[in-house]
């Protein structure tokens, strides 16, 4: 079974528009999930990644540029969409160069946003880690270990350790985002792609194998540590997190 249906994350605080759209993506065959604010929307989106973000420019508490401009800045490639009820080019332009990948005033008729977010979906795609570029430099220092990405060489001690794509997938991920917990969900995602098996748990297969290959102790992880209920999070200097 492979996941088919795509996720969208709406944040808006007017509750009857939230409601409305989330009944009309929800007809349209989307995965919708609808909240007032922004408030724990990082563990959001660690927790169920969504293919689109709905995002409401005036919101209480972090408002929506904000969230855009913070997004961004981390290098985070999420497709998002602004909404807004001001009809001010000033604010189109502000959404737009925060990041925002599309802009849509208030109100707006459901098959419009829906056209939009189509648009959107049919640009972008998040590359994986075996699709992403190999760039020439990038290397990952922790240990006694070092991988080169460019070379899609992890040594230790001038000694090559044998990776297989899989492998040299998951730990570039894992080393490009430390100490910062990925879900499972999120690992498959930039390792392979989303088209994935939706009940996919080869990665812990994967990680498995990783820290035979890295870890001192593979049944006490110093760099592949485990966030129990959640993923996993990778920390450079084998402690605590």
């Amino acid at each position: 079974m492979t996941t088919t249906a795509k996720r969208i994350t709406l944040i808006d605080d007017d509750e009857k528009l939230r409601n409305l759209v989330l009944r009309y993506l929800t007809e349209q065959g989307f995965i919708v999930d609808a909240y007032p604010d922004a408030s724990k929307l990082d563990q959001r989106l660690q927790r169920n990644r969504p293919n689109l973000l709905i995002l409401d420019l005036m919101l209480p508490g972090e408002d929506g540029l904000s969230v855009c401009r913070r997004l961004r800045a981390q290098g985070d490639s999420l497709p998002i969409l602004m909404l807004t009820a001001r009809g001010d080019e000033i604010d189109r332009i502000l959404g737009l160069e925060m990041g925002a990948d599309d802009y849509l005033p208030k109100p707006f008729n459901p098959r419009e946003l829906l056209a939009r977010i189509n648009a959107i979906l049919r640009r972008y795609k998040e590359p994986s880690a075996l699709e992403a570029p190999l760039t020439e430099g990038e290397t990952y220092q922790f240990g006694d270990f070092e991988l080169d990405v460019g070379n899609r060489r992890l040594t230790r001690a001038d000694h090559t350790i044998t990776l297989t794509n899989a492998e040299f997938a998951l730990l570039r991920v894992l080393a490009s985002h430390p100490r910062h917990p990925l879900s499972r969900e999120r690992l498959l995602e930039l390792a392979r792609g989303r088209e994935h098996e939706a009940f996919d748990r080869s990665i812990d297969v994967q990680v498995s194998r990783l820290r035979k290959l890295i870890e001192p102790e593979p049944a006490e992880p110093r760099y592949i540590q485990t966030v129990w209920g959640f993923g996993y999070v990778f920390v450079p200097d084998g402690g605590q997190r």
